[in-house]
């Protein structure tokens, strides 16, 4: 039998163990598996590219647990009723390949792709940082929020967003949490005196949402909006005066902000950082950018740590996903043996 969480059980468990203890608990399984980063087997995504979106596979494995996710991307979704990002994903254990494991991971997705975040934030950003600025205030936004609470202790968040409505449910759904919420104008009225700013957009474009004479000395830029070929939001700029960071470079330099920068340009990958091989943030007045696409290992985490939150309570359920004959080698028996009673 496999384990299983749902979306209903996926609601009660972050109900009840709250969203930024999830995320806290994500960012230590997440700082945990970067510091063996060696220990896996990392291969770019698996993508799917088509006029309406990206549906993309991600799968690593430490050589005891392997784990995939299915996402996908449509950011013309809002406007037909659908969310531009669903997601599920599995674990299996390498000995025998049995899936062990399976969630939802539409929710899961946003708590790790937050953890994430909070990881490189406390790893590079100054840890003076006061105030956040989120340029897009879609899915992703309220969750980035507390990731930086977490890292930073930050709780000023200045916003700005094309969509009106999006700004108004933001300032609806932190104001209750603590944060002090300020609406900006504009982009430009966002960033100004921010310490962090955090870029998620959803368009898939080569866009400019933050000019590079926006950033000022200091800043660390949370880029987690450009997360395939074709879609960017940062100007070029910003990252050739930065200290870059990234994940996994084969697969940034594909898909993240430093994609038009030439295979050359350099960059530090954050598992470097978080075991001192590298040095993250040199000075004060240094502008870190955080450039990210997601990875695998960090699914691998967020799974990781669910399976061990939810073990043994309700909000896991066993489900029949593998068939398993009485004798391994006649599954044709399977089919052709008599139903049980009442069945």
């Amino acid at each position: 039998m496999t384990e299983f969480v749902g979306v209903g059980n996926m609601v009660r468990w972050v109900a009840a163990t709250g969203v930024e203890a999830a995320v806290a608990g994500i960012a230590g399984y997440v700082r945990e598996d970067f510091c063996r980063w060696q220990s896996f087997h990392k291969t770019p995504r698996t993508a799917s590219h088509t006029p309406f979106g990206v549906i993309e596979l991600m799968p690593t494995s430490d050589s005891v647990t392997y784990a995939f996710k299915y996402v996908n991307g449509h950011p013309s979704n809002p406007a037909r009723g659908f969310q531009t990002v669903t997601a599920f994903g599995a674990l299996a254990d390498v000995s025998n390949g049995y899936p062990v494991f399976l969630a939802e991971m539409t929710l899961l997705t946003a708590l790790r792709t937050a953890a994430v975040s909070a990881v490189a934030a406390a790893a590079l950003a100054r840890p003076d940082s006061r105030r956040l600025a989120l340029i897009g205030a879609g899915s992703q936004a309220e969750f980035q929020a507390l990731a930086m609470r977490h890292a930073l202790g930050i709780d000023r968040v200045t916003a700005w967003d094309t969509d009106p409505a999006a700004l108004v449910k933001l300032a609806r759904n932190l104001g209750p949490l603590g944060f002090d919420v300020t609406l900006a104008g504009s982009g430009r009225e966002a960033v100004r005196g921010a310490d962090v700013v955090t870029t998620c957009t959803a368009d898939k474009a080569l866009a400019t949402v933050l000019p590079d004479a926006w950033v000022e000395p200091g800043m660390h830029v949370n880029a987690i909006g450009g997360d395939c070929p074709g879609k960017t939001e940062l100007d070029p700029a910003i990252l050739r005066r930065a200290g870059v960071f990234v994940e996994y470079t084969p697969q940034t330099r594909v898909e993240g902000e430093i994609q038009a920068l030439g295979p050359d340009f350099p960059v530090t990958e954050l598992w470097e950082v978080l075991t001192g091989r590298r040095p993250g943030r040199t000075s004060a007045g240094q502008v870190t950018v955080f450039d990210s696409v997601g990875f695998a290992v960090e699914d691998f985490s967020a799974l990781r740590y669910l399976r061990d939150a939810v073990r043994g309570t309700p909000w896991v359920e066993r489900i029949d996903l593998v068939a398993e004959p009485e004798d391994p080698k006649d599954l044709f028996g399977m089919v052709t043996a008599p139903s049980p009673i009442g069945a």
